[in-house]
């Protein structure tokens, strides 16, 4: 059994700065790709930020220079510092991390999600 737990989120001012962390607890042999994905009400979720496992990262072109996105092996969490909010960033984020329970096992899990909200 595996469970991502996401913390962090909540209301701020445009311009303002959050960080949200997810992290993973369970029945863990390792971990590949990790990522934030988000979805705004009436749109498909998308991707904000993944990093592999060989620390390759990419980011969706709304949030290059402005979100940063890193993992702490030693502690199965992934971070999401997020500079610079605007309005249009307002989503329920959501964290995934590609974990193997075994060698030969990856399973795709997915965070219960956290509310960011950008308004002044």
């Amino acid at each position: 059994q595996v469970q991502l737990v996401e913390t962090g989120g909540g209301l701020v001012q445009p311009g303002g700065s959050l960080r949200l962390s997810c992290a993973a607890s369970g029945s863990i042999f390792s971990i590949d790709a990790m990522g934030w994905y988000r979805q705004a009400p009436g749109k498909q979720r998308e991707l904000v930020a993944a990093i592999t496992s060989g620390t390759t990262i990419n980011y969706a072109d709304s949030v290059k220079g402005r979100f940063t996105i890193t993992r702490d092996n030693a502690k199965n969490t992934v971070n999401l510092q997020m500079n610079n909010l605007k309005p249009e960033d307002t989503a329920v984020y959501y964290c995934n991390q590609d974990i193997r329970t075994s060698p030969s096992r990856r399973y795709s899990y997915w965070g219960q999600g956290t509310q960011v909200t950008v308004s002044s």
